[in-house]
């Protein structure tokens, strides 16, 4: 979502909120994946090397029945196993020109660490979870079962990992982090979730959650979680299910949707960096009012169950890239903790 097919529907989501409250492949050396029983069983499919740390994966889903690119940027020491940060895109899943890898630094943030990050291309509007039905736009997801048990015996394979794992997403995957890790324990030995809606069963939030999926045009969000009421709804929801999250560090952010240090004209848009600035701070500023009362409902319930969590709770901050990239910086050192104990 370049341009202004993002900023519309950017401003759709922001629109709806206040109202309610690539192809890519790299280009370096191919390598083909050994043969396997393609039938039932998800396999690497090839592997795409850009240099010596930053590749491409091709990871064929059984459970969805497609091939999904991972890019990966491998931990630069490899005389020793190493352990894997899944950092997830946004709503648009990476393809629409907003992802980490353009955006921010993460590649040079982890030339010097000794971590693998594994990012997918994909996702769009599909809050990386097994949807119950098949949908009329976005097809088949079943997310969850993908990066939780097809992908990371694949990945521990392909990158000789240590079977260390942390996880990180933010706006929509900000909350599907929180919900791959209460549901899949030992899985994911820290989280960060960055400007996200952990709520998915109080009414605004479930407005929120349904006003991304369907930004999707044409979806049905009833596909996902069922209609209201739906146990799924209840089992996806971080705030009624925070006990689950008790023995994994958490670092929890949110701006408070006022303009701040990273409210800035950077002029980079087509569009010009005036209208990137104005769309940033209205629309990204209620969207992150939006996750904030979801964020403090989640820090209360933590709070009630003496879970500890870092709360990043900036009073400036709008629903955009350089805050997420601080709290990536931000939130590193509690990962390292966390894979090293």
């Amino acid at each position: 979502m370049n341009g202004l097919g993002a900023s519309a529907r950017r401003i759709g989501e922001g629109l709806l909120v206040v109202a309610c409250i690539v192809a890519m492949a790299s280009q370096g050396t191919a390598v083909a994946a050994p043969n396997v029983d393609h039938a039932s069983t998800s396999y690497l499919v090839r592997t795409e090397e850009a240099d010596d740390v930053a590749m491409t994966a091709f990871v064929h889903s059984a459970a969805m029945d497609r091939t999904i690119p991972l890019k990966i940027l491998r931990s630069p020491d490899r005389t020793a196993p190493s352990p894997t940060l899944y950092l997830l895109n946004g709503a648009g899943g990476g393809i629409d020109g907003m992802d980490w890898y353009t955006q921010t630094d993460v590649v040079s943030f982890f030339a010097d660490k000794n971590v693998n990050v594994v990012t997918p291309v994909g996702g769009a509007y599909s809050y990386y979870t097994d949807w119950q039905h098949d949908d009329p736009v976005l097809g088949r997801n079943k997310w969850e079962t993908f990066l939780t048990r097809e992908l990371p015996p694949l990945l521990d394979e392909l990158l000789k990992t240590n079977g260390r794992n942390v996880i990180a997403g933010i706006s929509m995957a900000a909350t599907s982090v929180l919900n791959l890790a209460a549901h899949n324990p030992g899985l994911f030995r820290a989280v960060g979730s960055y400007s996200g809606c952990a709520s998915t069963t109080d009414p605004l939030g479930r407005a929120y959650v349904k006003t991304v999926a369907s930004l999707a045009l044409g979806t049905d969000v009833r596909n996902m979680w069922g209609p209201d009421g739906d146990p799924d709804w209840i089992r996806n929801d971080a705030v009624l299910n925070a006990e689950k999250l008790r023995g994994t560090a958490l670092y929890i952010s949110n701006g408070s949707g006022k303009a701040g240090a990273s409210d800035t004209l950077d002029g980079t848009n087509p569009n010009g960096p005036g209208f990137v600035l104005l769309n940033q701070m209205v629309v990204g500023g209620a969207i992150e009012v939006a996750t904030g009362d979801c964020t403090r409902r989640l820090k209360s319930a933590l709070e009630k169950l003496d879970i500890p969590a870092h709360f990043e709770l900036r009073d400036r901050g709008t629903h955009s890239w350089g805050y997420w990239q601080d709290d990536l910086h931000n939130s590193w050192p509690m990962f390292v903790r966390a894979l090293a104990g």
